[in-house]
């Protein structure tokens, strides 16, 4: 009787999918994805997304033609700091802080560091981006 239950099992056991993220539509660079812009396909593409939760609301950084396959590294978190937009740079050390205005020389999301330029002294810096946009300067 175990044998028959056990013949029965992997008869009637469905193979595994294995599914697939991809386009549902060309997505250019910078473009954040949201739901409509994904599809489900059943191949099974090592080092695509599985799961379209995971890049919905995510900014994609190269251009992705539709019905391509969506890899972790096309993806990345959304700009909150455009090229040439100016601002604040804060200095903390302790309880002093010093904020004056700085140009972004690059796009950013929150966490990334990136050049920004004090735009009184046209000295270029090395900064974090926080959540609200402030640049951070690195302290050495």
């Amino acid at each position: 009787m175990r044998v028959l239950s056990l013949f029965c099992a992997l008869l009637f056991a469905s193979p595994a999918v294995a599914e697939t993220v991809i386009a549902a539509r060309t997505l250019r660079a910078n473009t954040l994805v949201a739901p409509e812009d994904l599809s489900i396909s059943s191949q099974d593409v090592a080092g695509a997304l599985r799961d379209p939760i995971s890049a919905v609301g995510l900014e994609t950084r190269v251009a992705i033609y539709a019905g391509r396959p969506i890899r972790p590294e096309h993806l990345s978190e959304p700009a909150i700091v455009d090229r040439n937009q100016k601002v604040s740079l804060a200095y903390r050390r302790g309880g002093l802080m010093i904020i004056t205005e700085g140009r972004a020389l690059q796009r950013a999301a929150r966490g990334d560091t990136i050049r920004v330029m004090n735009v009184a002294s046209k000295t270029t810096l090395s900064a974090t981006i926080a959540a609200d946009g402030t640049a951070y300067v690195q302290k050495d």
